[in-house]
């Protein structure tokens, strides 16, 4: 039974926006952490160190939702494979708003000592583990329910989700900026969005409790074709599409941290605009990459996932070294210029098509488990070190040359790892009833 057979009676643009309002309340609740930890956690929680020592300590506890995005993946996955895609991405939601809501009521070092970074970085792992659940759901609902032919650009909507989350949370401390002074903004105006997440949770949690099950997830349930042990068979049978999707993330994640969470301190401190102004550039970036990314993933279905992710990985190392010749300038037309190159052009290409290559990869019966250990594989090795390297490389060059490098690095490997990769863009997404998994994924 084919997806498109068993999808007739269900919108895809409806199970689309729902995947995709999703993972932008999520993704709002991952990137303020990210906001925070670049503006305000080095001293509200590492106030015994320096403060480039305090910075990197925050682009540290940063780091930790990466090296919990897979185990999220892993446990997400199985149940995912399991049970279904549509009760993870409930789970997942709610566990994410939770500890959300909780580090805005968290105390400081000065209130509780060492317990405040121990804290936050639990609850921080907790974020990425639900993000690392997130993920495939999100991306299966829609492509599931998509028609072949549109496949790339519906699994693309949640990806959509990632900017929309980061203009949501751009938008929470732009606001805050104007509202508070420096002063009230570090006492207790930084906990404001964490607290307000809230309220989006519930919004969220709503939404998807009224979107129908995966089509090509309830014929395998039908057909008694669920895998037993997803992640066994997956590491079993389909390493090379493990590896290949890892690789595929390099040239999206790298960039795209730089550009979103180091450029918030490495502006304003080089050039001295202000952190508002480079929020607001940030915010109009995240807005257009709303339209570029679908569209980049549009273009996929029609000349494949490869050409595109290409395209993208080596418009990234063409402009390594003129992202920072333009923050350098301080201009904030050139600023804008810059962030809107590397998101909305540069992110746009290698992250949306990205979803459908890596879900065309695997078959039904193992999708949710091997999407979800590839994707967030792939993100711990490409993104969760970008702004501590990224930092380090800073501060050790005295200039932004060697991160120039670290991206085209990142983006070498893509273009490699993707060139080795087969085409899927018209591959059907569903194994047949006990077709082995290994022959459903095209080679």
């Amino acid at each position: 039974m084919s997806v498109e057979q068993t999808q007739t009676h269900v919108s895809p643009t409806r199970v689309a926006f729902a995947s995709a309002v999703g993972t932008a309340i999520e993704w709002y609740d991952f990137f303020i952490f990210n906001t925070a930890a670049a503006l305000v956690f080095g001293r509200l929680f590492f106030p015994t160190v320096s403060p480039t020592a305090g910075t990197l300590a925050a682009f540290a506890t940063f780091g930790v939702a990466f090296l919990a995005r897979p185990v999220g993946g892993v446990v997400f996955g199985h149940f995912g494979d399991r049970l279904g895609r549509k009760k993870m991405l409930v789970l997942s939601l709610l566990i994410m708003g939770v500890s959300t809501f909780a580090v805005g009521l968290l105390p400081t070092y000065e209130a509780i000592g060492i317990w405040a970074p121990i804290l936050l970085v639990t609850l921080r792992f907790l974020q990425g583990f639900a993000v690392g659940g997130e993920w495939g759901g999100a991306v299966l609902m829609a492509a599931e329910h998509a028609p072949k032919n549109k496949r790339g650009f519906y699994a693309s909507w949640p990806q959509a989700g990632v900017p929309a989350g980061l203009v949501l949370a751009s938008v929470a401390f732009i606001v805050l900026g104007w509202m508070l002074s420096d002063e009230q903004f570090l006492a207790w105006g930084w906990r404001v969005p964490f607290l307000i997440s809230a309220v989006l949770i519930l919004i969220g949690m709503y939404i998807r409790f009224k979107v129908v099950e995966s089509p090509a997830f309830r014929a395998v349930q039908e057909n008694d074709n669920t895998a037993k042990l997803p992640v066994v068979e997956v590491l079993q049978t389909e390493r090379r599409s493990l590896m290949l999707g890892m690789g595929a993330l390099f040239a999206s994640g790298v960039p795209f941290y730089v550009a979103t969470v180091l450029s918030l301190t490495y502006v304003t401190e080089r050039t001295g605009l202000s952190r508002e102004t480079v929020l607001f550039c940030l915010l109009g970036a995240a807005l257009l990459q709303v339209f570029t990314m679908p569209a980049a993933s549009l273009l996929s279905d029609r000349i494949g996932r490869r050409p595109v992710l290409i395209t993208g990985a080596v418009l990234s190392i063409v402009l390594a070294f003129p992202f920072f010749w333009l923050l350098d300038t301080g201009s904030v037309p050139l600023v804008f210029l810059a962030l809107v190159l590397a998101i909305s052009v540069v992110h746009a290409l290698t992250y949306g098509p990205v979803a459908g290559f890596i879900a065309e990869l695997f078959p039904t019966r193992v999708r949710y488990t091997g999407s979800s250990i590839s994707f967030q594989f792939g993100a711990m090795l490409a993104s969760a070190p970008t702004p501590f390297v990224a930092g380090a490389l800073l501060v050790w060059a005295g200039g932004p040359w060697a991160i120039s490098l670290y991206i085209v690095a990142a983006a070498v490997i893509t273009i490699f790892v993707v060139k080795a990769a087969p085409e899927t863009f018209r591959q059907e997404t569903d194994a047949s009833p006990g077709q082995p998994a290994e022959s459903a994924a095209l080679r």
